[in-house]
């Protein structure tokens, strides 16, 4: 198997290609390399390329029907500098969060659902001190 060291790739099953593009692009910073819906998008920031598969892809044709209807908890980790800013700015725009903000020895996060039901983790790390 041949590595890509350009990027990091995941799959998302989505209910609308279109739906999922505007929510990626708008919200989180995402821009769109290429779509071919209502089958496929794809969505690019920095290292992480995120497939968006409708129900006619066939990477969503290839996934068992038991487990095709139910998204999973694995979920994307986006990092930001302020959470704090971040969680007004998705609630400002009207994006529900399904958790709590958390906060834990390796920093606060919380997530929300695109609008096919995928997680989103939100995560701001947690401040280290330099041992010298």
């Amino acid at each position: 198997m041949k590595a890509n060291d350009d990027h990091v790739s995941v799959r998302y099953l989505v209910d609308d290609v279109d739906e999922a593009v505007a929510f990626y692009t708008t919200h989180l910073g995402f821009t769109l390399d290429m779509s071919a819906a209502p089958a496929f998008a794809d969505v690019r920031r920095g290292l992480l390329r995120l497939l968006l598969s409708g129900a006619a892809s066939s990477g969503a044709r290839a996934t068992p029907p038991d487990l095709a209807s139910e998204p999973g908890r694995n979920r994307i980790h986006l990092v930001v500098d302020d959470i704090e800013a971040e969680v007004a700015r998705l609630g400002d725009a009207g994006l529900t969060f399904v958790s709590d903000l958390v906060s834990g020895p390796g920093g606060s996060q919380i997530l929300l659902q695109d609008p096919s039901g995928n997680l989103v983790e939100i995560f701001q790390p947690a401040a280290r001190s330099r041992l010298t």
